[in-house]
């Protein structure tokens, strides 16, 4: 299991960002826990990540996330999209039961 961070660095608000993901929700949230992260600074709307200042993205490579391609962002994500649907199907079942 790993944390990824790509090298994006997307101009917004006047910093550059990136994004962070891991193979697993609850490693992501680990993860981003340990950096400090919020957890509301979480975005699971069209893919699972939370985005990262530079100096987080330089923290986060110091404490053994993986500089990441796009492909690598892309993949990890979708495999978290699918896990975080199977916990919603897996939670509407038990509401339902």
């Amino acid at each position: 299991m790993a944390v990824y961070v790509d090298s994006e660095e997307i101009p917004w608000r006047g910093k550059l960002w990136c994004h962070l993901v891991a193979d697993t929700l609850d490693e992501l949230h680990d993860f981003a826990a340990r950096l400090g992260l919020r957890r509301s600074w979480f975005q699971s709307r069209n893919y699972p990540h939370y985005d990262v200042t530079i100096s987080v993205r330089q923290r986060a490579l110091s404490m053994g996330a993986i500089d990441a391609d796009r492909e690598t962002i892309v993949d990890r994500s979708r495999q978290m999209r699918l896990e975080l649907r199977r916990e919603m199907m897996a939670s509407s079942a038990c509401a339902g039961a």
